[in-house]
């Protein structure tokens, strides 16, 4: 079976997976931690352990984490020594989802969640740092957990970088997740467009059989 053949079948699972959860939820541990899930939410997974491993965040940062899920990015910024973490998603299980997690690591009072389509929300804000683990294959999604993984015609992908300029302060930078079974190319035409310089940042690879490999790249302008 070929990368892309096992990697329909093995996401169209995973997203069952997280339509099964129980409607009060269910605990994922994830780099040591423990991440609530309610149903339909994504759950914390291989493909943001390079960003989290490696992220860079400086004391005082304001952080904006888009496509935020179950809010591991954002909560790890935080344990990072973020002064402001915003996660925002359009999904409303994922903003429950977050909103919980960052109460209970105890960081209610520095992570907002805020349900958006992208930027909607935000207004005129700007951040030292925006994270985004979007969905990597330009695919047709039928539902909202699909999304989580599937961007129809890439149209998310391609509004996140028509924005994300809006909301980087200067000096800012952006890290973005994508994967060896994702759309790079594309994401890196999108990227240059918006005038910003793409720089693999970290990789890693999940340690079985699927072949997978997970980047982040570390985006400042031009």
């Amino acid at each position: 079976m070929d990368l892309g053949s096992f990697t329909d079948q093995w996401q169209m699972q995973r997203q069952q997976l997280f339509k099964s959860v129980p409607p009060e939820g269910r605990t994922i541990s994830y780099l040591g931690k423990e991440f609530w899930v309610f149903p339909d939410t994504f759950w914390p997974f291989a493909d943001s352990q390079p960003l989290v491993k490696n992220l860079r965040i400086s004391p005082g940062d304001h952080v904006l984490d888009v496509g935020t899920g179950s809010g591991v990015i954002g909560v790890f910024a935080c344990y990072g020594g973020a002064a402001r973490v915003v996660g925002v998603d359009i999904n409303p299980a994922a903003v429950q989802s977050a909103t919980l997690n960052a109460r209970k690591h105890g960081f209610a009072d520095i992570m907002q969640v805020l349900r958006s389509d992208l930027f909607e929300a935000l207004g005129e804000e700007q951040f030292d740092v925006i994270t985004a683990n979007l969905p990597f294959r330009n695919k047709p999604a039928p539902d909202v957990v699909a999304m989580s993984q599937w961007d129809t015609g890439f149209k998310t992908n391609t509004r996140f970088f028509e924005g994300v300029g809006r909301h980087l302060k200067p000096g800012g930078r952006v890290y973005f997740v994508q994967s060896n079974f994702g759309e790079i190319e594309a994401m890196e035409r999108l990227a240059q467009a918006a005038g910003l310089k793409v720089t693999e940042f970290a990789r890693e690879a999940t340690d079985d059989s699927r072949r997978q490999e997970f980047f982040v790249f570390e985006m400042t302008r031009a």
